[in-house]
């Protein structure tokens, strides 16, 4: 799947010879992920063109005369399009040439150097895992040292993931984004400028069954039964008072396997609770508390009468999505670091035989964009496993565990999601989740 990378804005900065450059500020998942020239970007994509030959999208081509505003614009626009569609192959997202590119771009855009650094990962129970680790290594390299910490089996990686969390004084906490296996968590944290925010272990899955597949790693089932007596703590899951006598025994006597079955039952169990924000349903400006997973989005909307409406979207309902940015990134110090503020996610809705948009005002936009991919690629895995027309690749021994679908010659690809700008002076190309061979109507 494509990934959320977007150049929202670019600088015009002189350069050693008394010219000019342009200076390109790329985000990934609503964060600055890095600032580069267009001259590192094309030797970077001749590399690429080394390694996987005609695969590879279309760049840029060079322009030796003067740009206008318009051919900056447009050059900008197949710089972003370019970023979003060479990562859909797997296989280069791990590629060496592709991964080293990035992180000695990351490094340079902050000024950090490779050294060791000790960087410390919170887990669900809110004790803290030191990691002894380079600054130049990728989530997927700190998930394997934490691992080994923590006796996690490494075939079982790939149902983890290293997120941004705020912390609140009060006990809260919000999920900022997820890591991409390609990241440096130690560069994110630095770089993120979010107050009290720190890099954490939990589960990425959104199919609570999936628990199933972790129960025989002590370390797996230690890690996600954390993970649910947080969830309950915090009012992400549900339990009726019943379910919540019957877990407080179980918790007691740390039978964690009965626990997590029981759990399968609570309300919201293994969903991802957003931060309260707004939506325009069923009239603009309600607010509302967004939990999303197994395959539906659940939402609790306050009406302007202060009553409260729960109401469920299905995923098998949706058509697509798209994120947003509806500010302005330029301020006296420079591009923010962040595109968390005037954010919007809306997608298209099959409601009474007629399709709908459905507008979410949050600063998760992009965290529940990548939500609903996950939902949307968990379910390709089952289709696949069911169709033999579609093929799972398997990951080398050792690697995280992704899955990659390949479509039949005959199946058709569809577009499900995207990140549109609206205001024309900030140009943000499509950042599509491009799926195929979904096989319910509507979808």
């Amino acid at each position: 799947m494509k990934m959320h990378f977007c150049i929202p804005v670019s600088q015009q900065l002189p350069d050693a010879l008394g010219g000019r450059y342009t200076l390109y500020s790329v985000y990934l998942d609503g964060f600055l992920f890095c600032r580069v020239r267009y001259s590192q970007l094309h030797r970077w994509n001749e590399q690429l063109r080394r390694v996987f030959g005609n695969c590879l999208p279309p760049f840029p081509p060079k322009y030796y005369l003067a740009m206008t505003t318009a051919m900056a614009d447009e050059r900008r626009d197949q710089l972003e399009q370019y970023l979003q569609n060479v990562t859909v192959d797997p296989n280069m997202l791990r590629s060496d040439v592709f991964v080293d590119f990035l992180k000695r771009v990351q490094l340079d855009t902050f000024g950090i150097t490779t050294k060791k650094a000790s960087l410390d990962i919170f887990l669900p129970d809110g004790r803290s895992i030191q990691a002894e680790i380079l600054t130049s290594d990728t989530v997927e390299r700190v998930l394997e040292v934490v691992s080994h910490k923590i006796g996690l089996c490494r075939e079982l990686l790939g149902y983890f993931g290293l997120f941004l969390i705020r912390f609140y004084k009060e006990g809260k906490l919000s999920v900022m984004k997820k890591l991409a296996d390609f990241e440096l968590p130690y560069v994110s944290l630095r770089s993120s400028e979010v107050e009290n925010c720190k890099v954490g272990l939990r589960k990425w899955y959104m199919d609570p069954s999936l628990d199933s597949m972790l129960m025989d790693c002590r370390a797996a089932v230690k890690l996600i039964y954390m993970q649910a007596i947080q969830d309950i703590e915090k009012e992400w899951a549900k339990p009726t008072q019943l379910q919540r006598q019957k877990l407080e025994a179980l918790q007691k006597e740390d039978n964690q396997t009965k626990f997590l079955e029981l759990s399968q039952e609570v309300q919201h169990y293994g969903y991802m609770q957003l931060d309260p924000c707004t939506c325009d349903y069923p009239e603009p400006g309600c607010g509302a508390i967004l939990s999303v997973g197994n395959n539906e989005i659940s939402c609790s909307i306050t009406l302007p009468d202060n009553q409260t409406q729960d109401i469920i979207f299905q995923m098998n309902r949706v058509k697509c999505w798209q994120v947003t940015f509806l500010g302005t990134l330029l301020d006296t110090d420079g591009p923010q670091r962040t595109l968390n503020q005037n954010l919007e996610l809306r997608f298209q809705y099959s409601e009474d035989s007629r399709w709908q948009w459905f507008v979410i005002y949050t600063k998760q936009a992009f965290l529940l964009s990548s939500c609903l991919k996950k939902m949307i690629s968990e379910k390709m895995v089952k289709q696949a496993a069911e169709n033999p027309e579609m093929q799972i690749e398997v990951p080398e021994q050792g690697k995280s565990k992704k899955y990659h679908i390949q479509q039949s010659q005959q199946s058709q690809s569809k577009d499900y999601s995207s990140f549109r700008p609206r205001k024309s002076k900030i140009k943000i190309a499509e950042v599509d989740c491009v799926l195929g061979n979904i096989k319910e109507e509507g979808l």
